[in-house]
């Protein structure tokens, strides 16, 4: 069996790679052909699509309910994700990745999110805690840490957010003291996802004591061992919605790091930390975009079943303008995580972009969702139907990555910029 897995796997990841090798040449194609601008996905991209939406519509949604109750973590779901190619897909193919770019990658994001966005943000941590290795990490360390991840379903975390330092990453006081080869690690996270089922951790730590040494020079980025004496993994959190979703704090206490798993350099961390949301922010927009045409699919159909006064209830007006304003929304909330997924891809600062996606996605799930539950009418507001569970889902969209007031401060500096040149 092992080996007819390996099998398996080898050859998804084999197909995937050449698929994608097609997806990024299409584009250049359709430049030529039809002046740059195209709205089409590649036959490639249409497959990771697929892909995506059979395993969300046939393995994820039935077993959502359940995850949701018990709050368990979906390894089953997680482990064929990873059979299927659909898990790690950042990494690059010289550590035996697939090497997708962002938009394809979006793809995939937004038809797991469909199916449940517990099991979505599970998966998505791991690209998040990934992506400082992918833009910063050595050679040595991107075989050591992302070849282990193309090897088996392992998972891994983004360890920065503490009790007292969310939005205000400057804040944080996990503190990094060089002893010789090492560095010596001390502090508390908080909200960590995927804390409790890592194998690693990228953590961002202070390694300059002096309080007025600027942040980008004040901090350092280390990739730590999940099993490193002096961890201390705390309890699961019961949330309000993802509840599947592994989220923890995590204590260091005297934890020893070796100098080879430093990120660049000491004082590097923190422009690194920041720089991976340009490439993360479109996918979580992506997975509320998911969630947010998941919740305008359930109301379409109930008000396509529900009857009142003698006809459906789509066939009031006041209910078909209503979904009509979710479906505008979700339209627009996917071509924005679009286009800030293809300017990274394009190899352009995409800050603007990726903030405006991830704000905008983000606050639009919340109003499809609660829109649906309006369109269910008491039901609604019942367990034993989907969509009070994708109103719960849909809040965090508004916190986790840069919350929405975060998200405004970006754009309007980023606004600003652009006007003044």
């Amino acid at each position: 069996m092992l080996n007819l897995s390996k099998l398996f796997r080898a050859s998804t990841l084999t197909g995937l790679r050449l698929q994608n090798t097609s997806a990024r040449a299409a584009p250049s194609a359709a430049k030529l052909t039809q002046g740059g601008f195209n709205f089409e996905l590649t036959e490639q991209q249409k497959e990771f699509k697929a892909t995506a939406r059979k395993f969300a519509r046939e393995e994820v949604v039935p077993a959502a309910p359940h995850y949701d109750r018990t709050g368990e973590y979906p390894v089953p779901l997680i482990k064929r994700a990873w059979e299927l190619g659909l898990m790690n897909s950042h990494i690059p193919e010289k550590c035996g990745g697939i090497g997708l770019g962002i938009f394809d990658a979006c793809l995939i994001t937004e038809e797991i999110a469909y199916g449940c966005t517990g099991v979505q943000t599970a998966i998505e941590a791991n690209s998040l805690g990934q992506m400082p290795v992918i833009i910063a990490g050595s050679e040595q360390q991107q075989n050591k840490y992302l070849g282990r991840m193309t090897e088996e379903p392992l998972m891994c975390a983004y360890c920065v957010t503490e009790p007292g330092a969310g939005s205000d990453v400057a804040g944080i006081k996990t503190r990094a003291e060089r002893k010789g080869d090492e560095y010596i690690i001390n502090g508390q996270k908080m909200w960590i996802t995927n804390g409790g089922k890592a194998n690693w951790y990228f953590l961002l730590a202070r390694s300059d004591s002096d309080p007025k040494t600027p942040a980008n020079k004040a901090f350092t980025g280390f990739i730590v061992d999940a099993d490193t004496p002096g961890i201390q993994v705390g309890r699961k959190e019961m949330n309000m919605g993802q509840r599947c979703s592994d989220t923890r704090g995590i204590t260091f206490e005297d934890v020893r790091v070796p100098k080879e798993n430093v990120l660049i350099g000491e004082g590097a961390g923190f422009k690194i930390a920041m720089g991976a949301f340009d490439k993360t922010r479109p996918p979580v927009a992506a997975g509320a975009t998911g969630l947010a045409q998941r919740a305008l699919d359930e109301a379409t159909k109930y008000a396509l079943e529900r009857k009142t006064f003698g006809k459906l209830i789509a066939e009031h007006q006041a209910v078909s303008f209503l979904l009509a304003e979710m479906a505008m929304k979700v339209e627009l909330a996917r071509i924005a995580y679009q286009r800030a997924a293809w300017e990274v891809d394009e190899g352009r600062r995409n800050t603007y972009y990726a903030s405006i996606a991830k704000a905008f996605a983000g606050d639009i799930a919340n109003q499809v969702a609660s829109d649906a539950v309006q369109v269910f009418g008491g039901n609604g507001f019942n367990s034993e139907y989907p969509v009070e569970k994708l109103m719960r889902d849909a809040k965090i969209y508004q916190i986790y990555e840069g919350t929405a007031q975060i998200q405004r401060l970006i754009i309007a500096r980023e606004h600003i910029a652009r006007y003044k040149q």
